[in-house]
């Protein structure tokens, strides 16, 4: 089943669920919605890569309001902010562990034959590429410049 059947499948049963659902519904919704507009904008059908992007994209800028919502002491926000995250966090596939995306970067560098930070940006792309959406590229971006040094 594709993450998009997933994501109608449980906004049908979120709806049956009725008052227990809403906070699930209106995520799945927005997200159902960034993936339209992807498709309409881009006149493409995204496949599930693509799908796993714009889910990526969301959990970000829910984490970029987060943190801004606890400098605000804003705990209510808070709460829903982290709610939602973990709601998309549930179509995104399993993160991978330091030492699985340290690999990663490890062969990737030995491929590009990258030498040191000036070949980030050889390197990125492609490990980002190989992640597909199991980490986010801060953390990426933290451990080729770590393994670039």
């Amino acid at each position: 089943m594709s993450i998009k059947d997933q994501l109608t499948a449980d906004m049908k049963q979120a709806m049956k669920d009725k008052e227990a659902g809403k906070l699930r519904l209106a995520v799945i919704r927005m997200v159902r919605n960034s993936i339209r507009n992807q498709e309409i904008n881009n006149k493409i059908e995204l496949d599930d890569n693509a799908v796993l992007q714009v889910l990526m994209k969301e959990v970000k800028m829910r984490q970029d309001s987060l943190e801004e919502f606890k400098k605000a002491n804003r705990a209510e926000l808070v709460a829903q902010a982290e709610e939602e995250i973990a709601i998309l966090k549930q179509y995104l596939p399993e993160a991978l562990s330091d030492e699985e995306l340290k690999a990663i970067v490890a062969e990737t560098i030995a491929e590009v034959g990258a030498a040191g930070p000036k070949d980030m940006g050889k390197v990125m792309p492609k490990v980002i590429a190989k992640a597909q959406g199991r980490a986010d590229g801060k953390r990426i971006s933290a451990m080729v410049r770590e393994l670039l040094k």
